[in-house]
């Protein structure tokens, strides 16, 4: 199931490229001449700066006429720092994500909008995905995004299930690491869900959350070992999630980073936003 199918980042380093070079392209060609041109009609009318004057006005319209800036150049030289900014944060800081699959209910709903930290797994490259400063390594029980090794230009979110060298096994929708039970204790679902879902909150490494099982679907029983330099990501809508245990483990290099935290639930364009799900990811 597609999670986030828009390159955002290469769009964006489409327009920062673009604007920042016509900017220097017209800083180092045209420019020049209109400054040129400036000074002439600066020595032609001595007040052209004394704002309301004879010779401000006529300075202006000759300039406006004679030498003006192309539209194409004022809005990349305006636009171009706004852009770089953007680019910088959403590379190697935040960046937004909106949720269009069920993959991650109870945890995270369709229309929720989240943020990802693109630094805490080390500073990478945007498009390039090098990793160029190691940091900190992913925990499990950590929500991550990441390309899957099926659909490598495409974001996924699952929930990191098993490290580097990790034995993951899924019995009868009971998740065992390292030949443990992973601790769960049930949770009583919404009356509408109860008759078909099975609510849990489980604690994976450190982190605490919620997982549901769907009675209506059969086992999906594997067991695995991690291995090196990947991780196995499984969705907590444990039945209706399209994970590694369907498409296998996601190398380290196609990491994009941990989601934190949900700033806006927006179901559909014509709805209205909502701020009840504000708050950060177990």
């Amino acid at each position: 199931m597609n999670e986030f199918t828009i390159d955002f980042p290469l769009i964006l380093a489409g327009l920062v490229i673009g604007s920042g070079l016509l900017w220097l392209l017209d800083a180092l060609f045209l420019a020049p001449g209109r400054r040129r041109t400036a000074l002439a009609l600066q020595d032609k009318y001595p007040q052209w700066n004394q704002q309301g004057s004879a010779d401000e006005t006529r300075y202006t319209a000759q300039l406006a006429d004679t030498a003006p800036e192309p539209v194409v150049v004022e809005y990349a030289r305006s636009f171009f720092p706004v852009l770089l900014v953007v680019f910088v944060l959403r590379s190697f800081l935040v960046e937004p994500f909106q949720i269009p699959s069920s993959s991650m209910v109870p945890t995270l709903e369709v229309g929720d909008y989240i943020l990802v930290n693109k630094y805490t797994y080390g500073i990478r490259l945007p498009i390039l995905r090098t990793k160029v400063a190691a940091l900190n390594e992913p925990e499990r029980g950590d929500v991550m995004v990441f390309f899957p090794p099926h659909m490598n230009d495409t974001y996924f979110i699952k929930r990191v299930i098993g490290l580097p060298g990790d034995q993951i096994t899924y019995r009868n929708k009971r998740l065992y690491v390292n030949g443990e039970a992973v601790s769960q204790e049930p949770v009583d679902p919404p009356p509408e869900l109860q008759a078909r879902y099975r609510l849990v909150r489980e604690t994976l490494g450190q982190a605490e959350h919620l997982a549901q099982t769907d009675a209506m679907r059969r086992p999906r029983d594997l067991s695995i070992v991690v291995k090196p330099g990947h991780y196995f990501m499984m969705g907590d809508n444990r039945d209706n999630s399209s994970d590694s245990r369907v498409w296998g483990q996601v190398p380290e290099r196609d990491i994009v980073g941990k989601a934190f935290a949900v700033w806006m639930h927006w179901d559909s364009f014509f709805s209205i936003p909502s701020f009840d799900r504000v708050g950060l990811i177990e």
